[in-house]
């Protein structure tokens, strides 16, 4: 039991243009992040530290962590389009079922059903 290669094609070019969304989101953190650390100045001048230093440096932890949720979303994606190529795209990984179209079409790199995700939660 899976799903055609139609419906595959369709996931892939789903997929593919979430990844390229994404891709774009990264690129623009990670300039933010680098503008961060250029605006930052030099680290071995002798100045006190202010409060906009703080508040510099809290915004660019947050950059950080918002760059790294987005590299393993694109991963996610990546290992999506792997299992499209194999045929094992929108299979359960739990139950063996495949994975509701609309979840696929929401959560393109689920690997669970909402049953198997249910049963994970309890």
């Amino acid at each position: 039991m899976r799903y055609s290669d139609a419906e595959l094609s369709e996931f892939k070019e789903l997929i593919l243009k979430k990844a390229e969304q994404a891709k774009k989101e990264l690129t623009y953190l990670q300039g933010l992040i680098t503008r961060k650390d250029e605006m930052g100045g030099d680290e071995n001048e002798n100045r006190y530290m202010t409060m906009e230093d703080g508040s510099m440096s809290m915004e660019r932890e947050q950059l950080a962590q918002m760059a790294s949720r987005q590299i393993n979303y694109i991963d996610h994606l990546e290992k999506a389009l792997m299992r499209i190529e194999n045929k094992t795209y929108g299979i359960c990984r739990v139950t063996g079922k495949l994975i509701d179209k609309a979840r696929l079409r929401a959560v393109p790199h689920a690997t669970l059903s909402i049953e198997a995700k249910q049963m994970m939660n309890k």
